[in-house]
């Protein structure tokens, strides 16, 4: 048997499947699935976004938004970048998570770091797929798919939906959250 001296194959444990590494290709034979949000206060549709996402291959890595990029797209965060990645690692879903680049780095540019071969859009996120799929392919990405998960059947599967139903809970200053018993 002669070895292609073109190919480096390297074996890989992930979870408990034995997986194949073809490094001509830069990806994995399994697929990679790449996720990516705020998680600011972690919620139920947080989880299923996760779940949904990885039931889409085998190894989920989530891109969890730099804290500036959160301040010039939505608000403040209320936790920071660094404690929203540890908490969204922790899910059992996922298998690793990283911190998105600054706002004044393309977008495009983690992908040469993750290597994904989808992207999973969450259904409440404000991106077109169309419009992810151009970016794609004009930055040399076009073996990546694009899709958008389901939602969850809950009210309360997002953060704005949680503060509002906080909020309705305790509508004065009197008996609030805040208030020893």
């Amino acid at each position: 048997f002669k070895q292609k001296t073109a190919y480096e194959i390297r074996l890989s444990l992930v979870g408990s499947e034995m997986c194949i590494r073809d490094s001509i290709r830069g990806g994995w034979m399994m697929t990679r699935v790449m996720a990516v949000g705020i998680f600011d206060l972690l919620h139920a549709g947080h989880l299923h976004y996760v779940e949904q996402a990885k039931s889409l291959g085998e190894e989920l890595v989530v891109v969890i938004a730099h804290d500036e990029t959160v301040r010039k797209q939505k608000h403040e965060p209320v936790t920071g970048q660094d404690l929203r990645r540890r908490m969204v690692e922790g899910l059992k879903p996922v298998d690793q998570a990283i911190i998105g680049n600054p706002p004044g780095v393309p977008i495009f540019e983690i992908l040469k770091q993750i290597e994904p071969d989808l992207i999973a859009l969450g259904y409440d996120q404000k991106h077109s797929i169309d419009a992810i799929r151009k970016g794609l392919d004009q930055h040399g990405f076009e073996h990546v798919e694009v899709t958008r998960v389901e939602g969850l059947s809950d009210d309360l599967d997002g953060t704005r939906k949680i503060i509002a139903r906080i909020l309705d809970l305790w509508p004065g200053t009197e008996g609030g959250p805040y208030e020893e018993d």
